[in-house]
């Protein structure tokens, strides 16, 4: 298959969106939640309590490189070679800014623990989030989210929750370590939940937020016009539906337009443009199965 230009640029484009997405992801991770003794999630919470066992002499990036190539032996054969090749790049960006953030970052930004954590919380979660938008991985526990992602309608943040609570609360074993300062206690446990849940509130409103989809309503006289100028501007199927008003007894052609969230404001602006007194109607769906939208998994 013959790769085009806009081919290019899109792969491109994804490309750079994935670093974007692990350069804040890394960041977080060692500029509040390490220097804190802090425990996230995912692999880049073990490869945090495998630093913090031995001593901090395998630094992180080194545990989250090992452990994350086992992962992506399974995902390679599962999700195909594609997603493969962009998580085998997340990989190694990722474990090469752990370990380049973690060799500059010795004391946390922040001296508030809470607010290291709510913050961490929402800068991993949009990372991921963008990431994953874009066809790539953070890696870690989010490879096997988009594994069970796509045969199951179940959203990524959830199943990156679920396995963070069972990593996190793994943690706890960590705490009668001889280590002169333990890296967890129960306080450090409740931290690392907060940092869950905002981390998994954030990708799902990064990631599934765009990815919405809403269903408009539109009466206009100038029915043909707007359907043809959608069709043709926005690559979106047009219904059109006749109708009476009640009121004044008028025939009418009422328009349904099905859309993603993000193309909202051009919808509009078309039919506000070529008919000012069109009448619109915009709701939020659960959800859009078919051509151009979500297929639906068993």
């Amino acid at each position: 298959m013959k790769l085009t230009k806009k081919d290019l640029a899109h792969e491109i484009k994804a490309y750079l969106l994935i670093t974007f997405g692990l350069l804040i992801y890394t960041f977080a991770v060692t500029a509040f939640l390490a220097p804190h003794h802090l425990v996230g999630g995912g692999v880049t919470g073990i490869a945090t309590i495998i630093y913090f066992l031995t001593g901090n002499t395998i630094p992180i990036g080194y545990s989250y490189f090992i452990i994350n190539f086992i992962l992506i032996a399974i995902a390679m054969k599962v999700i195909g070679p594609k997603f493969g090749v962009k998580t085998i790049y997340a990989i190694f960006m990722s474990s090469f800014l752990l370990s380049l953030f973690q060799n500059f970052i010795h004391e946390p930004l922040l001296d508030d623990k809470f607010m290291c954590a709510v913050l961490s919380g929402i800068m991993c979660g949009a990372g991921i989030g963008i990431s994953l938008a874009n066809g790539g991985s953070t890696a870690g526990t989010d490879i096997v989210a988009m594994m069970i992602n796509k045969y199951h309608n179940i959203s990524p943040g959830k199943i990156i929750m679920y396995i963070d609570v069972v990593i996190i609360g793994c943690s706890y074993f960590t705490a009668d370590s001889t280590i002169a300062d333990p890296i967890v206690g129960v306080g450090t446990i409740i931290y690392g939940y907060v940092v869950m849940g905002v981390n998994s509130y954030t990708i799902d409103l990064v990631f599934t937020g765009q990815m919405q989809s809403i269903q408009f309503v539109i009466f206009s006289h100038k029915f043909e016009e707007v359907a043809n100028q959608i069709t043709n501007t926005m690559r979106r199927g047009v219904t059109v539906v006749d109708c009476q008003g009640w009121y004044t007894g008028e025939h009418h052609k009422m328009l349904i337009v099905f859309a993603r969230k993000s193309e909202m404001p051009s919808i509009v602006r078309i039919a506000k443009a070529i008919d000012p007194d069109a009448f619109l109607s915009i709701s939020n769906t659960m959800g859009v199965y078919g051509k151009g939208f979500d297929a639906l998994k068993s």
